[in-house]
């Protein structure tokens, strides 16, 4: 089983709006380098959870994910821009897409990981972001719909908490890179991550439902 590490809400809005930077102009992002040569076949799965920044740094600790990208998915406008996204309600999720070496990590593996490191019981997003960007979902294939519903068969038996679980496993649909600086930004902007992320809150809400 794969582990992971561990609100003051106004201590986020005095330091930061939400998962955001002053707006420069939008850039794509250049495909980066695979590192190591993949085992297996890559592959690629996309996952919403809250501010793209922390659902980034996150997944690309796993032995076997070989990038993440940060991106715009599941809305109704071509091409938009983060401000398009967080204040003219596109219906886009902030979401990454991740790609991975089939022969290290499964698929049912990343849907393990992702059920905790996220709060699947809030449908009005995530932690201290709340709106239509910030929420939670699943983004399948044909082929992915089977093992999302029985990951998410399994957590609705097994979790140690009462609540309900609301996060949904959708159709995938087209995936827009998002701006170059939202990138990479914990490694970019450690200072500014570390704040946010943990001002936010997000941790410590993971340990409250999930534990250790």
């Amino acid at each position: 089983m794969i582990k992971f590490t561990s609100l003051s809400v106004l201590y986020v809005t005095l330091m930061i709006s939400a998962c955001s930077v002053p707006i420069n102009n939008p850039a794509t992002v250049e495909n980066h380098q695979v590192q190591t040569a993949p085992q297996g076949p890559i592959k690629m799965a996309i996952f919403a959870g809250g501010c793209f920044w922390c659902i980034e740094s996150d997944f690309e600790k796993l032995d076997g994910v070989i990038e993440v990208v940060s991106g715009y998915t599941g809305g109704h406008t071509k091409n938009p821009s983060y401000k398009d996204v967080t204040y003219k309600e596109t219906g886009h999720y902030e979401a990454v897409r991740v790609s991975y070496d089939s022969a290290v990590i499964s698929y049912a593996d990343l849907l393990e990981y992702f059920w905790k490191s996220i709060d699947p019981t809030d449908d009005r997003g995530q932690f201290c972001d709340k709106g239509s960007s910030y929420r939670s979902a699943i983004f399948v294939t044909v082929d992915q719909k089977g093992d999302a519903q029985l990951s998410k068969a399994a957590i609705i038996e097994t979790k140690p908490f009462s609540a309900p679980i609301v996060t949904p496993i959708l159709d995938a649909s087209e995936f827009y890179i998002a701006e170059e600086y939202h990138q990479d930004f914990y490694k970019k902007k450690p200072a500014h991550y570390n704040r946010y992320r943990q001002g936010c809150g997000r941790d410590k809400r993971l340990k409250q439902l999930w534990g250790q």
